[in-house]
């Protein structure tokens, strides 16, 4: 296949250099860059020949539909010998053969199949990381097999610097069915029209250093030489075969056609969001959408996750956050159903394993996972009931590493109907199917490993919170309207802690918008603030905020107003302006608060900044107003003027001092 004119062939031409045995690596995500002209061709191959035979498929997210597209079309007897996979929901078919015991099947956590392909291009032993300890992929449970018939181990424990980790084997690929936008004869595949990029090259790089084969399909073609390099996703010198695809097998996603503000080519507004009906749905989102940590870094699984998204735009605190999904997206709105995966205006869409990359090392703030079934020890199974094959996806890697973590799904299953009336819940049927059980079927979660790191987890259900503590599971939150033993206590299969949980939150039970924009900014302010009661001085850690409208002013009076009045006397004030933004339409009103809380709270005040321009700006400001301009250039200096209180210390590039003094005025 070295030669220009041989590089772009038929898709049925592509698929006959697939021999029997071969081990696929198949890119997709749901049905974003799912080479569905490829495989359509490969299973027209079998079943006009009856080979290749005994293949081996790998992909880290499930490409197909949850029907009969993607990998669906492949579930033929004998074409299939053994599967690699990251994500089973979609590949129901091939799921059926798994569970059957018809091939050899394993599920392995969707970022470490990714990170495979790195590791088997790179020619190493395999990947070595804790992701999926003390999990069902762990040998020591049940080593990610998924049937009797798999009996190779791709897992095993080992210990390094005296900590336990996970091996996962490294192992040759032939063949990889990557996807694109546009080719050129050389075969240089751009990705413009295609929502990610996922793995596409790293997958193409084992294949090739595997000494096997790389076919791409696009949707159109280029000139030589006419591609810009900075495009280039995969360059041609790792591409054997191009296929132009027909338009119906090569969508966007299997939900939309061509989304281009999916491509980030185009932004479209993002206000126009239906609010979501109050039932028990919204309520679980709403009280997820407490645990939102302002300027944080998110990511919001499948299902009944999804749901805080909407309420966060509806209450107007999508601008605060930056949500990400697994795939590569950062920024934007992540969408669901047949179009997951993609965001509306992503702000950078990076390969999905330079995204696990972040995840795996603790960068999500926050993850909101869904809640399948949960047992007394916390630990939650999303992947396998009975017959029915889920996969983790990438479950286990977000859920293990995330810094706080908030599991969403409603009580019960099959069946419940919940009123969501007068600021309560009423159950009117209750679900069939308990999901809060005595053992999970599987371990996708663990939660004593959880408790063990320390990592703050909460079940949210539409009538009660859950945390757990290294006690165990304890009860936290109940709705008005439920009865703890006869709503919660009866339909469990395990005995929770129960000391003294708290009504949840009443505005979650209310029609119309909870207010919780200033909500957050409150709690984010208040955190700011910590009073050192020995020696009478509030610190206000104000570092990076931003005051840009009249209710950022009035949310700064109130809560230091509320702060003060808690401590009921006056007290000495120092306060960090570094990073500070203070629009200048709201300049005034800023800073005649400002005047307000030193003549009414405050003994002494004393600011800080390392900025100059800001210590002018601020001097400048107090002294308008008649206060002490003192704006120090270090902490220390701050606290020394408090300190010796009638002492005044001239701090560096201070602004101009009237001639007398006024602390308080």
């Amino acid at each position: 296949m070295g030669s220009l004119k041989n590089k772009i062939v038929s898709a049925d031409e592509a698929v006959a250099i697939i021999h029997d045995g071969d081990m696929v690596a198949v890119s997709g995500f749901v049905g974003i860059g799912t080479p569905d002209e490829l495989i359509l061709a490969l299973a027209r191959r079998f079943e006009v020949s009856q080979g290749p035979r005994d293949l081996g498929l790998m992909f880290a997210a499930a490409p197909g539909d949850g029907k009969e597209r993607g990998l669906n079309r492949l579930a033929l007897p004998g074409l299939v010998r053994r599967v690699v996979g990251g994500h089973w929901a979609l590949v129901p078919r091939l799921g059926a053969l798994a569970v059957e015991g018809q091939i050899e099947a394993y599920n392995l956590p969707l970022g470490v199949v990714s990170h495979l392909y790195r590791e088997i291009a790179a020619h190493t032993p395999g990947h070595i990381t804790k992701v999926g300890l003390n999990t069902f992929v762990d040998p020591r449970l049940e080593g990610g097999k998924l049937n009797a018939i798999t009996t190779e181990d791709l897992v095993s424990v080992v210990e390094l610097g005296g900590e336990p980790w996970l091996h996962y084997k490294a192992f040759p690929v032939n063949v990889a069915l990557i996807r694109g936008t546009t080719a050129d004869p050389a075969g240089n595949i751009t990705m413009e029209r295609e929502a990610l990029t996922l793995d596409n090259l790293a997958a193409a790089m084992a294949a090739k250093n595997s000494g096997g084969f790389v076919i791409a399909q696009v949707e159109r073609l280029a000139e030589a030489g006419s591609l810009n390099p900075r495009e280039v996703q995969v360059p041609g010198v790792l591409v054997d075969c191009v296929v132009l695809s027909e338009p119906e097998n090569h969508r966007q996603t299997y939900g939309t056609a061509y989304n281009h503000a999916y491509t980030g080519r185009q932004r479209v507004p993002l206000d126009r969001i239906v609010p979501m009906s109050l039932d028990a749905r919204k309520v679980i989102a709403r009280r997820c959408a407490f645990e939102l940590p302002l300027g944080g870094v998110v990511n919001l699984g499948i299902g009944m996750p999804e749901g805080v998204a909407a309420v966060a735009a509806e209450e107007r605190v999508l601008r605060y956050l930056t949500l990400t999904a697994e795939p590569g997206v950062i920024g934007g709105l992540p969408q669901g159903g047949l179009d997951f995966g993609a965001a509306l205006n992503p702000a950078a869409v990076l390969h999905q394993n330079q995204q696990f990359d972040f995840y795996d090392g603790g960068g999500l703030d926050l993850a909101c996972l869904g809640l399948a079934q949960c047992d007394g020890a916390g630990n939650v199974n999303v992947s396998r009931f009975g017959k029915r094959l889920a996969g983790a996806g990438g479950f286990i890697n977000i859920s293990q590493n995330a810094k706080s973590l908030v599991f969403a799904g409603t009580f019960t299953a099959d069946g419940l109907k919940v009123a969501v009336v007068d600021g309560g819940v009423r159950i009117l049927q209750e679900g069939r199917s308990r999901k809060f059980i005595e053992a999970v079927e599987q371990v996708t979660f663990s939660g004593s490993y959880a408790a063990e790191r320390g990592q703050p987890v909460l079940y949210v259900t539409e009538r009660c919170t859950f945390r757990r503590t290294r006690a165990g599971m304890e009860l936290v939150e109940v709705a008005p309207g439920i009865d703890i033993e006869r709503d919660i206590l009866a339909q469990m299969g395990f005995e929770p802690i129960v000391q003294d949980p708290k009504p949840m939150d009443p505005r979650l039970f209310r029609e119309g918008v909870m207010g919780l924009e200033p909500w957050l900014l409150g709690l984010s302010l208040a955190e700011r603030l910590s009073y050192d009661a020995e020696r009478n001085i509030l610190f206000c850690n104000l570092e990076g905020f931003q005051v840009r409208t009249i209710e950022d002013v009035e949310l700064v009076r109130r809560e230091y107003e509320r702060t003060c009045q808690e401590i009921g006397r006056k007290v000495h004030l120092i306060a960090n302006y570094d990073g500070v933004e203070i629009d200048p339409t709201v300049s005034d009103a800023y800073f005649s608060t400002v005047a307000y809380l030193e003549n009414r709270y405050y003994e002494t005040a004393s600011r800080y900044t390392t900025s100059a321009f800001m210590r002018l700006k601020l001097g400048a400001s107090l002294a308008s107003r008649d206060l002490a301009p003192h704006v120090f250039e270090t902490k220390a200096e701050a606290q020394a003027r408090n300190t010796a209180q009638s002492v005044p210390i001239k701090p560096r590039n201070a602004a101009p001092q009237p001639p007398k003094e006024t602390s308080n005025a």
